[in-house]
């Protein structure tokens, strides 16, 4: 673990909203352990292990019935960590993978068996190196063969730059954490209503309302980044994800009380309808639709 990586909450609160039944996790990951899953080479952090055991326990606990676990960068495009958790899951997994250009179709094929139902691009440059907007494009047609979807992630200053690759995309697309909006800049932002553009034009392009704890200014209880989420919401309900991101990697400044980001929900979803389609209805028709 890097010396200044901050490990995810040892004890989170009981959440006081109680998750409608079958309610998804649809964004959250596995660490290791690193003994059995090493951490890849080309890694930009290190993080502490973070194991499928710890992350049903806490499914369990905060009440939700299923989880999306989502190939994070420290375990590059060895996905061996996510398939053994996706394996043990007993159904109640679904995964996003993270692959190289060459991968072959029987190659998806084996993780598709998994349980894997796509394939996430990252985009931040923080976090991994630039490749060929080619190879995005070779992956991306091998998912769509699948059925799968693509996951993005990126910075919101990067989007402008990113729309001709997304408008290729020959599949549905996911984007990360709300398109990491400014939030200083508030709503209004050139760059939020960039985001808005797309999904308003593109009704292929879902998003994930996740992650106030990165995105706020503030902190606890993350007042600043409630109105982009309910925003969406209240836009495009029935393109909206909700997950824990636990472990939380390379947070800066604390390590967020899971319990505490489940009764966020209540914030951006106000009504029972609103939450039925954000926690069950949205994610069982993506990833166990089929």
């Amino acid at each position: 673990m890097d010396e200044n990586y901050i490990p995810f909450h040892p004890n989170p609160s009981k959440p006081k909203f109680t998750p409608p039944p079958g309610a998804v996790d649809a964004h959250c990951h596995v660490f290791g352990p690193s003994l059995k899953f090493p951490f890849a080479t080309s890694r930009k952090y290190t993080p502490c292990d973070a194991t499928k055991e710890q992350l049903f326990a806490l499914r369990d606990f905060l009440g939700f019935s299923r989880n999306v676990i989502v190939q994070a960068s420290c375990h590059g495009s060895d996905n061996s960590a996510l398939v053994d958790a996706l394996k043990s899951s007993n159904g109640l997994a679904r995964g996003v993978a993270v692959v190289k250009h060459d991968v072959t179709i029987g190659e998806l094929q084996e993780l598709h068996e998994a349980g894997v139902r796509a394939v996430r691009f990252n985009f931040v440059k923080r976090l991994v190196d630039a490749a060929p907007k080619e190879n995005y494009l070779t992956v991306a047609s091998k998912a769509a063969q699948l059925g799968w979807h693509i996951v993005v992630y990126f910075e919101a200053q990067d989007l402008e730059g990113l729309l001709p690759l997304l408008a290729q995309l020959p599949a549905d697309i996911v984007v990360d954490h709300m398109g990491t909006p400014q939030v200083a800049g508030g709503v209004e932002h050139p760059d939020f209503l960039r985001f808005i553009n797309l999904m308003e034009t593109n009704k292929r392009v879902w998003t994930k309302v996740t992650c106030p704890e990165r995105l706020s200014l503030t902190g606890p209880p993350y007042d600043d980044v409630v109105p982009f989420g309910a925003e969406l919401v209240e836009r495009f309900p029935d393109r909206v994800l909700w997950g824990t991101d636990w472990p939380h990697p390379n947070m800066r400044t604390h390590a967020p009380d899971d319990g505490m980001l489940v009764d966020y929900i209540t914030r951006i979803a106000p009504t029972d309808e609103l939450q039925q389609k954000l926690l069950v209805d949205n994610p069982m028709r993506l990833y166990w639709g089929d």
